[in-house]
């Protein structure tokens, strides 16, 4: 389990039309916990929710800067802070984790739609300092809607952003296909935001024959289950370290299944999209349902399961435990 700190609202203010920027500072004046672009941290709200929000700004500070899109169908997390969360007060937050860090590369290219910018202005400011070329093509419904608009929209020496309006004629649909540069070795790319926009990014990239090595992403959202999925058949997880054994009904997740059994499971989001619950898998075919791992992990030779929502192809899972 990540370690938890205690912070103190500093401040909160308007990015764009429908996000919040929030700082967060230690306590009791300790130094937080280092990070690097692409991190995150786990909020948990006095309302008993708990979400993962992307350290965004410059990783030197001594502060921690998040920014909080408002959802029109919240589960709650960005409906308290936009409606009641105030300079102030006190949150829980863990150390930073990091599932989406920067690799050494002779340019990169940063793909951002709507409140994915969080993470990915983060990298451009490391880019900037490192003096790694950089382009970021940033993709909002309106202007307006943009968040971090003044500091991304000048004054780089080693990379530039545009900023496409999909109300302009200029949607990922329309632009991907000529924003993304054909493949070569020394070229990264990075892409944050809705599932549906990088799904997209994915496409373009593998059209362009682009390797999945080279193409990094984080999602918000879970999966949303197929149409005609259903929740699968009974299977058994076996602990490696105790032989222990129990039946994962179709109705329950691994993680509950071992929690009811007195094992303890490092969860957070409890939907695949953060890592937290990640486990060791010593023996067993994974159905693979989070969105954390790329398809090269989901089809490596050493495998996790994400525990929170992932099930099982074969009779029995054996894990890491």
């Amino acid at each position: 389990m990540s370690e938890m700190l205690s912070v103190i609202v500093d401040g909160m203010w308007r990015q764009g039309d429908k996000s919040l920027a929030v700082r967060l500072v230690a306590d009791k004046g300790e130094t937080l916990p280092g990070w690097q672009p692409g991190a995150h941290i786990d909020v948990h709200l006095p309302c008993g929710i708990i979400r993962q929000y992307s350290l965004t700004g410059a990783c030197g500070d001594d502060s921690y800067l998040i920014c909080v899109g408002r959802e029109t169908a919240s589960r709650g997390g960005s409906r308290y802070i936009h409606e009641t969360l105030r300079p102030g007060q006190k949150l829980a937050i863990s150390s930073p984790r990091n599932l989406f860090p920067l690799h050494q590369a002779d340019r990169v290219v940063l793909l951002a739609a709507g409140i994915g910018i969080t993470p990915l202005y983060a990298m451009a400011l490391q880019l900037e300092a490192s003096g790694t070329p950089f382009t970021l093509l940033y993709y909002v419904k309106k202007r307006e809607n943009a968040a971090f608009v003044r500091e991304v929209s000048g004054g780089w020496r080693n990379g530039e952003c545009i900023i496409h309006a999909s109300c302009e004629g200029e949607s990922p649909r329309a632009r991907l296909i000529q924003d993304l540069p054909a493949a070569h070795d020394g070229l990264h790319v990075y892409t944050c935001g809705p599932l549906e926009f990088m799904a997209k990014v994915r496409d373009v990239a593998a059209g362009k024959s682009w390797a999945e090595t080279h193409i990094h992403s984080e999602a918000f959202q879970p999966v949303a289950p197929a149409a005609n999925a259903d929740t699968g058949d009974v299977f058994t997880v076996t602990l490696a370290s105790t032989g222990e054994r129990w039946p994962v009904p179709a109705d329950k997740t691994i993680a509950q299944v071992l929690l009811e059994n007195g094992v303890a499971v490092p969860l957070s989001c409890e939907m695949g999209i953060c890592g937290a619950c990640l486990t060791p898998v010593i023996d067993g075919v994974v159905d693979h349902r989070d969105t954390v791992q790329s398809a090269e992990e989901k089809s490596a030779r050493d495998q996790q399961v994400a525990l929170c929502c992932s099930r099982s192809h074969s009779g029995e899972l054996v894990i890491g435990l």
